[in-house]
This record gives structure tokens, sequence and C-alpha cells, in this order.
């Protein structure tokens, strides 16, 4: 039996290596909370660089392109949710 430390910090490295939890693929759910966060993102940044642009600190080109990606946002959802209304309504119209 070896009683060296690093023999046994080896061992113990190859172990935890070994134990360690694997990465799960990207679930629809963890998609569909990046995706939830990324639109609170743009909306945060389009209202913070809107509230510098009223006391001056930002040019009006920051502003206008802050405002666009929040308009591109919301039509990104909105759109997202009609499509997920009309999937609903198709699933209610089938027949049982």
């Amino acid at each position: 039996m070896d009683v060296r430390t690093s023999y046994a910090a080896e061992l113990y490295a190859k172990a935890r290596t070994a134990a360690a939890a694997t990465p799960q693929p990207d679930t629809a759910e963890s998609g569909l909370a990046k995706f939830a966060q990324s639109f609170a993102d743009t909306l945060a940044r389009g209202e913070t660089t809107a509230k510098a642009a009223m006391s001056g600190e930002a040019d009006s080109q920051a502003l206008v392109e802050a405002l666009a990606n929040s308009q591109l946002a919301v039509e990104t959802v909105t759109t997202l949710r009609d499509k997920v209304v009309e999937a609903y309504q198709e699933i209610l119209r089938m027949p049982i």
C-alpha cells in the first residue's frame, strides 16, 4: 500500500472527475428561460439608454438603436405569442 501524498491526490482527482456530473443538453425550458432573460435584458437596456438620453448622457443614435432593438424584441415576442395561441386553438378544434 502506497501512502504518498501525491499518489493519494492523483487518485482523488481521478475519482472526482469520474464522479462529476455530466452537463445536460439544453432543454426547451432552459431555452425558453434564456429567451425570456434576453428579452428582459433588451428592454432594460432600452430603458437605461432612454433615461441616459433624456439626461443628456447618451447620443440620439444610441437611443434610436436601443428603441429599434426593443421594438424588434417586442414584435418577436408578440409573433411567438400569436403562434402559440394559434396552435392552442388548432388543438381545441381537433375532434376527439
